[in-house]
């Protein structure tokens, strides 16, 4: 490979970082927006209370698809870890557009609960909510280097990814279950 070509691929790299910032970052900014400042919508439909089951669902199949897609790859199975990745990738898409539905009809649930379990419920919370920020950026890094084949940068980066993804995945199931089965009202 040439200089023009490192020097080339270093500038479509500084690009596509750009444009994966520019584009988590407004995804975020719009999921703060609409958690903490939009009201909810004057009326919700019946079909709103079922999505946070599926929420659950989605995330525990993006779960099991991120496992799958490890092990895939781990036994040298690369179009089986493709797939599955896409999919997992797919999951997490359909989260998102659930969970802006569920926010937009229902706002933002609250945890009343008291005592001991309150503050493992907010440890959970919190650390679901930051990693999943930090967890946006990175996905779209991963993928773009996968796209770009340039799969010693994409190595490097779904090392630090894969963990991160499926924390969230599995807090977000766990914070379901808090909400649905733990949460008591005032």
């Amino acid at each position: 490979m040439s200089d023009f070509d490192n020097s080339n691929n270093t500038v479509n790299d500084k690009v596509a970082y750009s444009i994966i910032g520019l584009v988590s970052t407004i995804v975020l900014a719009f999921l703060f927006w609409l958690i903490y400042f939009k009201q909810a919508a004057e009326s919700a439909h019946v079909f709103t209370s079922y999505l946070p089951a599926l929420n659950a669902l989605l995330n525990s199949i993006t779960t099991v698809l991120l496992i799958l897609g490890y092990a895939f790859i781990k036994r040298g199975l690369r179009e089986r870890h493709i797939i599955t990745m896409l999919m997992a990738t797919g999951t997490s898409g359909l989260f998102l557009i659930s969970y802006i539905i569920y926010h937009h009809f229902h706002g933002d649930t609250q945890f009343l609960t008291q005592g001991w379990i309150r503050p493992v419920y907010f440890f959970i919370l919190i650390s679901h909510i930051i990693l999943s920020m930090v967890m946006v950026p990175m996905v779209f890094a991963t993928l773009y280097h996968a796209f770009r084949k340039n799969f010693s940068k994409h190595l490097k980066i779904a090392r630090i990814t894969f963990p991160i993804w499926i924390y969230v995945s599995i807090t977000g199931v766990m914070i379901f279950f808090f909400l649905q089965f733990l949460n008591t009202s005032a």
